[in-house]
């Protein structure tokens, strides 16, 4: 059922839009990082999510949100806390949850240490704003299987968002070392290059051929190539140990073009 209330509909920008519509409906949603609140309160507007619950480590952001709630009038529907990662969250308070906005190495660490309470979930909904091809592995080695993936470019930067169940990835089990360490064991069917490739650039994204990917992988070769020519006209040894490294993802981008371009 929607719910308006009297702040009428809230509009949110199209990476945030890509997260909202990942969300499974009816799903309660706990918004890890929630900043201003606009994805709880669009998700319960529209009847998607029952209740939210919106948690920010930083008190600035928490009362923005707290001001948003209130205007839409959704208090009775949207809980807010200040919290670390999971550290404010009790299991099963939502079966959705959704975590954007930073690095991967810090979402990672988020997961890790509250491996126990996003097991829980039906689904975990991410977007890492860097680290993306070492946050992937993360996920498949934590038992967490990538089902679902998109892509969008906004205001000039491209933002890439996943959609995972726990269970279903790498070993299928949860890690069982201290805070949610690497289960070694993951890795599934496909060889160790098409693996690195969906690391990379994302296996739902290259098989479904995204046109998001596919401009961000011609202009990063674009890039990679003029500035491959540039090191190589430098000619240090400093130049050279990066002009492997260049030539190294150009081959990847090239791979990824020939199997599924």
């Amino acid at each position: 059922m929607e719910r308006k209330g009297p702040g009428g509909s809230v509009a949110l920008s199209g990476r945030l839009r890509m997260l909202a519509d990942m969300v499974t409906p009816g799903s309660r949603l706990v918004d890890v990082g929630c900043d201003h609140g606009f994805l709880s309160i669009y998700l319960v507007q529209e009847g998607a999510c029952p209740t939210a619950l919106a948690m920010d480590v930083r008190e600035g952001p928490l009362a923005a949100a707290k001001r948003h709630v209130e205007a839409y009038g959704l208090g009775e529907y949207i809980t807010l806390r200040l919290s670390d990662g999971l550290g404010a969250y009790r299991a099963g308070e939502a079966e959705a949850l959704v975590c954007a906005g930073m690095g991967g190495r810090l979402m990672e660490r988020i997961l890790r240490e509250g491996m126990d309470l996003a097991w829980g979930m039906r689904e975990v909904i991410l977007q890492p704003q860097s680290e993306i091809p070492q946050f992937r592995a993360f996920l498949r080695e934590a038992g967490f299987g990538i089902v679902q993936e998109d892509a969008i470019r906004e205001d000039g930067k491209y933002y890439f968002a996943m959609k995972a169940r726990p269970g279903t990835g790498g070993s299928g089990q949860m890690p069982t070392g201290r805070g949610g360490e690497r289960d070694a064991a993951g890795g599934g069917a496909e060889d160790a290059g098409t693996r690195e490739l969906y690391d990379l650039f994302g296996e739902h994204l290259l098989k479904g051929r995204h046109p998001v990917l596919f401009a961000y992988l011609r202009q990063r070769r674009s890039y990679l190539g003029r500035l491959g020519a540039d090191l190589e006209a430098a000619g240090s040894a400093r130049a050279d140990s990066r002009l492997e490294e260049v030539r190294r993802e150009l081959a990847q981008i090239e791979e990824a073009f020939c199997r599924y371009g």
